[in-house]
């Protein structure tokens, strides 16, 4: 398995004898021994929980059973997702030691079909982080250009899969944390709807924008990832699962007649490469009987506050409970219980994590609250209602993910021109609203190009369709893995 494999080519090589499901699984982990080093996108390995299910996955072939549409596909998971027996840390110091005693709703799913678990992927300590450089491990790196990050939070499972260390990866998407990686990377990246999928067993950064996704090499897999874990879970209130049939099957359906927004507020202050490909992103979906409509949504200026005022209003509460008394991390040396805990979450917490627990203390503090807060969810209403009125003329929006491609390591110590970097990306999540990033093109340094198409809520399959659609008339823009080796 030298090239990238499509989840269907990898069952049919396995339905054909063509390989075992022990020797793809050894194939993979003999490329993480030999290329995480370098990037840096896994945390942890998994050999044993892999081929305990590759074995399984062989005796049912040899039975000439039928497989699950995700069977025998070696993938991974971010480390927030929880993992029984399996270390799930956040990258953070204040869950070092910290093993689950149950599995995270998707994994749950994705382990009864026989998936093959390769490890644990980097991230932003408490997905909390435009770059992967936050993680207590160290960051990980871009395979396009180890001198570029991957993206984040969820960066080392976009670095995993563009460089063929997994077929698909499962990340998660509070503000752009799965579409932001996955245009950085080239991959694809979806993030659904708020509520089609579990959050059961993800480690909360903020509760009301968290949402599961997949990371994958093309929107097939995307989608055929979506279809396996969008289903109702109760132990999840707000989880309602995807609406209507599995989004694979509607793939190739014609999307001629499509309308497709343009909001002129998204292509403000691009970068000309990402501008270029852009612009060729829309002529593809003119030439394929789409029709573009220009639209305004000026409520967009407000976003980026919104957003921070809110998920750190919410992560100053989830992140309460590290505490140093129950799991995880506790200071050494201590006089009562209020040192105790002042130390433990000092020591315990990174920089970019007690930036945002003490923004967000702030925003809801007494005095403040009304001043901030309570704006915020206003304005968070107007903007839901302004994408509410653009899809009464559009069908699907069109939009970059990111302004920029991957940038620099260590671009920047300033933490508000790293929070710019989500512009793009943090409206869907205020919305609740599905979108997805596609690769687009290159641009001048010959770094991917994300393209961001956005639908209605519950509208994975109008989007997932776009985007499939897309890559076959634009064959020379789609993911290409990237062979590492040396290193650059």
């Amino acid at each position: 398995m030298d090239s990238y494999s499509t989840i269907r080519k990898i069952q049919e090589g396995l339905l054909h004898r063509e390989y075992s499901c022990e020797e793809l699984t050894k194939s993979y982990l003999d490329a993480i021994e030999r290329d995480n080093q370098i990037l840096n996108s896994y945390v942890t390995v998994t050999p044993q929980e892999a081929f305990s299910a590759a074995k399984r996955v062989d005796q049912k072939i040899a039975a000439g059973k039928p497989l699950s549409p995700l069977e025998g596909v070696p993938m991974t998971l971010k480390d927030n997702l929880s993992t029984n027996k399996i270390p799930t840390t956040c990258c953070s110091k204040i869950l070092s030691g910290y093993t689950p005693i149950y599995d995270a709703a998707v994994w749950e799913t994705l382990k009864a079909q026989n998936a093959i678990l390769l490890g644990k992927t980097n991230m932003d300590e408490f997905a909390m982080g435009s770059t992967c450089e936050t993680s207590c491990y160290g960051g990980a790196k871009n395979p396009h250009n180890l001198k570029r990050v991957p993206g984040g939070s969820s960066g080392g499972g976009a670095s995993a899969v563009c460089a063929n260390l997994a077929a698909y990866a499962l990340g998660s998407d509070t503000g752009g944390s799965i579409r932001q990686p996955a245009s950085f990377c080239g991959v694809v990246g979806l993030k659904p709807t708020y509520g089609a999928v579990s959050r059961y067993g993800l480690i909360a950064f903020a509760s009301s924008f968290d949402q599961i996704g997949p990371i994958a090499g093309c929107a097939e897999d995307a989608a055929l990832v979506f279809d396996a874990i969008s289903s109702y879970d109760e132990r999840d209130s707000t989880c309602s699962g995807r609406k209507g049939a599995p989004c694979a099957e509607s793939l190739n359906q014609s999307i001629k007649g499509m309308k497709i927004g343009i909001p002129k507020e998204y292509y403000e202050g691009l970068r000309p490469g990402v501008q270029k490909a852009l612009e060729d992103a829309q002529k593809t979906y003119q030439e394929l009987g789409c029709k573009l409509i220009p639209l305004a949504l000026p409520e967009l200026q407000y976003a980026l506050p919104v957003y921070y005022i809110l998920a750190c209003a919410e992560a100053s509460s989830n992140l309460g409970r590290y505490d140093g008394i129950r799991y995880g991390y506790k200071t050494e040396r201590y006089n009562d219980l209020n040192e105790m805990i002042c130390k433990t979450r000092s020591e315990g917490f990174g920089a970019e994590v007690q930036r945002r627990i003490l923004l967000g203390t702030y925003v809801l503090s007494s005095g403040y609250y009304d001043a901030y807060y309570k704006k915020a969810q206003i304005l968070r209403g107007k903007i839901v209602d302004a994408f509410q009125s653009a899809f009464q003329k559009c069908d699907i929006i069109l939009a970059p993910t990111v302004p920029v491609t991957a940038l620099p390591q260590h671009y920047s110590s300033n933490a508000v021109d790293n929070y710019r970097t989500d512009i793009c990306t943090v409206p869907v999540n205020i919305a609740g609203l599905p979108g997805i990033s596609v690769p687009c093109g290159k641009d001048e340094d010959n770094m991917p190009v994300g393209m961001q198409l956005i639908g209605k809520k519950f509208g994975e399959a109008t989007i997932l369709r776009a985007a499939h659609q897309y890559e076959k008339a634009a064959r020379d823009t789609v993911f290409c893995p990237v062979k590492m080796g040396v290193e650059k």
